[in-house]
């Protein structure tokens, strides 16, 4: 089949637009930019999930170390003040053990005042310098 050029003059006859057409391009347009800002938002929630996860480990990791610190420094303190590291420091310093006549109680007097224990002035410290 051989095609020769029509010598009909077609410059006036115009396509018709199909208005459907154009609104189903433009829904389908919608559609798809719908779809693909919900696939940005849906990777930005998951990336900022896997992220608060990291953070989420490191601190938890941070508060096994400070409570194995507090832990330690509890034990410190309850070994610095044992009664037989304190008695030995004490008698280092010259400290004598309190006898029973040393201490006394004060009544409350009429001022509202609690009861205080009173230490015996001749109960003095004497300190090895």
């Amino acid at each position: 089949m051989r095609r020769v050029p029509s010598t009909q003059r077609n410059s006036r006859v115009r396509r018709e637009r199909d208005v459907r057409t154009l609104s189903r391009l433009g829904l389908l347009l919608f559609c798809g930019l719908v779809l693909a800002l919900g696939f940005v938002f849906a990777a930005k929630q998951h990336f900022a999930a896997v992220q608060f996860g990291y953070e989420s480990e490191s601190l938890r990791s941070e508060r096994q170390k400070l409570l194995a610190e507090q832990e330690r420094l509890l034990l410190e303190k309850e070994q610095a003040s044992a009664p037989a590291r304190l008695e030995a420091a004490a008698q280092r310093l010259g400290l004598k053990p309190l006898q029973p006549g040393q201490v006394g109680t004060q009544r409350a007097n009429d001022q509202g005042r609690l009861p205080m224990a009173l230490i015996n002035p001749s109960a003095t410290f004497n300190r090895l310098q």
